[in-house]
């Protein structure tokens, strides 16, 4: 019998992970892609049937893009016979951790076809790492 062990990533590895990793904090998915574009990032959020005027609200806290609404069931309950719900109704509630903090006019929201696209410009400008020449002393 074989055994193996895993072992969790280093805290730096799940830290990067999580930099471009949309979480879903709360109820109803809101299914995301989150992408680094030259110095911006873009999240893309799958919301169709909302309207995004009234069921969503976009904000900065410090280092986090928050995205939050509800999808709501606007079908009449009084229905007989049998009923078959594939789609989920309800809060979500997405948190996207940025690389620096930023403020609110760096960020555009916009809805088309079911599809809500956050861009937060200029969040990734002057985080490329710089390579550190490593010297020696003469012994």
């Amino acid at each position: 019998m074989t055994t193996t062990l895993t072992t969790p990533a280093p805290a730096f590895d799940r830290a990067l992970r999580d930099l471009l990793t949309a979480r879903p904090v709360a109820g109803v998915p809101a299914h995301a892609d989150v992408f680094q574009d030259g110095d911006d990032l873009v999240a893309r959020f799958d919301l169709p049937g909302i309207d995004p005027a009234q069921d969503v609200t976009v904000e900065v806290e410090g280092r986090k893009l928050v995205v939050r609404g509800e999808r709501k069931d606007e079908q009449a309950e009084e229905t007989e016979g049998r009923r078959v719900r594939e789609v989920r109704y309800g809060a979500f509630h997405r948190v996207v951790t940025l690389p620096q903090a930023t403020s609110a006019d760096a960020i555009s929201a916009r809805y088309d076809a079911g599809v809500l696209t956050v861009t937060v410009s200029g969040v990734y400008a002057g985080t490329t790492p710089q390579r550190i020449e490593v010297t020696t002393s003469a012994s």
